[in-house]
């Protein structure tokens, strides 16, 4: 019975940008090839931004005969010193890909036009089952004859190449996918079941919205889009909207960024008090310029507006009643990226009466999550965002702009965690959230009637 394959291209598809660049200065190190030519730099940074172009292909297929009489050994070992830099260009959110498909059943194929004396380290680094790419003649004394050996792996060439290695290892292209990034690529992408647009040129994003292809970014997590030619995914541009002018209804009190790391994974935990603490924490990530990737109960990303919104974003989708740890895995993926991950370990706003408790409780999924990535937990204190936006309130008290409350968030040095115990790592955070809040918080408070009222949802009725 054919198998299925994932077959991917390579430059500005696995690897943020082109290969050329990271090979090229390999094989001068090795005394293979000599000093750039003017104007390099220009062209590897022309195809980076914009992708492939017809001039440049041209003179990738005449580079046959220019390793004429260059030791193919030489040049592998120059592709196994090049490792380090092409793995340093592979895109966050690849991994995570591959081990989808593989746990799939689907074989792993890497297409490109890049020999395969260069590329075959970096694809068996990554898993790759096959490779299928441009390979040159070799002659009897080991040294590469000038000329091409089979197809040279671009465009219809590549899609001739792929059919044949299919026929070879018996796989059904309409019940595989491909993956890339370059108008080019269009013949292949039309020969599979499943085309999907990777980071896609300008012409191949047109294309790509004609043919209702899927699109995705491997430097973002699955599902959230980029804006064309900004380049920037939705969030960024919403952070940098975050300005507290412009929330003229509530004012800020933000202290303590500098604990945020500059670069690499971070869990951000903090309590729970309002809908507008999303917001509080919004504009405390303003500053860092970083992504951050919200876990929210399934009931906002259900919501029609909402829900939406929120996937855009990057978050994920929590369903507690099922048990799955589909959402713990999906915020360790984003962790291993190096991206931030925010959590409120209290799972939902207190409600009712317990919303005057002056103890927080803490769910474990942050503690699990600590424990799986070993990831730096960074405390978050929210207080004050209730007086914006009451839990029996369906909307923020917008019209309150003449006497704004103040919204009050510390951000605390990264929690010292056993990773031993969860519960006992949960109550460590949660003391290390407290310990943030104002006093006010850790005073015994005898909730009035009206007080229950207002802590709970609207439309519920106060317990």
């Amino acid at each position: 019975m054919p198998q299925s394959a994932a077959i991917f291209d390579l430059d500005r598809t696995l690897l943020a940008g082109a290969s050329g660049s990271v090979f090229a200065t390999a094989m001068r190190a090795a005394g293979l090839i000599g000093p750039a030519l003017p104007g390099e730099r220009l062209i590897a940074g022309l195809f980076a931004a914009i992708g492939e172009s017809l001039p440049l292909l041209a003179v990738t297929r005449q580079m046959a005969a220019k390793a004429k009489g260059r030791s193919q050994a030489d040049t592998e070992r120059a592709a196994l010193a090049a490792l380090p830099g092409l793995v340093a260009l592979i895109q966050p959110f690849v991994a995570g890909v591959l081990a989808d498909h593989r746990s799939a059943g689907r074989l792993l194929a890497l297409a490109t036009t890049t020999p395969y004396d260069l590329v075959a380290p970096l694809a068996a680094h990554l898993g790759f089952d096959h490779v299928i790419a441009t390979r040159y003649g070799v002659a009897a004394d080991g040294t590469y004859d000038g000329t091409i050996d089979g197809h040279f792996v671009w465009s219809t060439g590549k899609r001739s190449a792929v059919i044949e290695w299919a026929r070879e290892v018996d796989v059904d292209l309409r019940e595989s996918w491909f993956y890339s990034d370059s108008v080019y690529d269009t013949p292949l992408m039309m020969s599979v079941g499943h085309p999907v647009v990777v980071n896609p040129d300008p012409r191949l994003a047109v294309l790509a919205v004609v043919r209702r292809w899927p699109t995705l970014h491997f430097d973002v997590p699955p599902g959230v889009p980029k804006l064309p030619v900004l380049g920037l995914e939705p969030q960024q541009l919403a952070l940098a909207m975050c300005r507290p002018e412009l929330l003229p209804f509530a004012r800020f009190d933000i202290a303590g960024v500098g604990n945020i790391p500059e670069v690499g994974p971070a869990i951000l935990i903090a309590n729970h008090r309002s809908y507008f603490d999303v917001s509080a924490l919004a504009m405390t990530m303003a500053p860092t310029g970083r992504s951050v990737r919200f876990l929210g109960k399934k009931e906002v990303f259900d919501a029609p507006v909402v829900g939406p919104i929120a996937r855009a974003m990057g978050g994920i989708r929590v369903d507690r009643g099922t048990g799955s740890d589909g959402p713990l895995q999906a915020a360790a993926q984003a962790l291993a990226a190096g991206e931030v991950v925010a959590i409120m370990p209290q799972g939902t706003i207190p409600r009712g009466r317990a919303f005057y408790d002056q103890e927080l409780k803490f769910r474990w999924g942050a503690a699990k999550l600590a424990a799986l990535t070993k990831a730096p937990v960074i405390p978050i204190g929210i207080w004050g965002t209730e007086n914006v936006w009451p839990r029996n309130s369906r909307v923020p008290h917008v019209w309150n702009i003449a006497s704004p409350p103040t919204v009050r968030v510390r951000v605390g040095q990264p929690v010292s965690l056993k990773l031993r115990s969860e519960k006992a790592d949960s109550a460590r955070m949660a003391e290390a959230v407290g310990a943030l809040l104002p006093d006010e918080a850790r005073e015994i408070v005898m909730p009035t009637d009206a007080d229950v009222a207002r802590a709970t949802p609207a439309g519920k009725k106060p317990a």
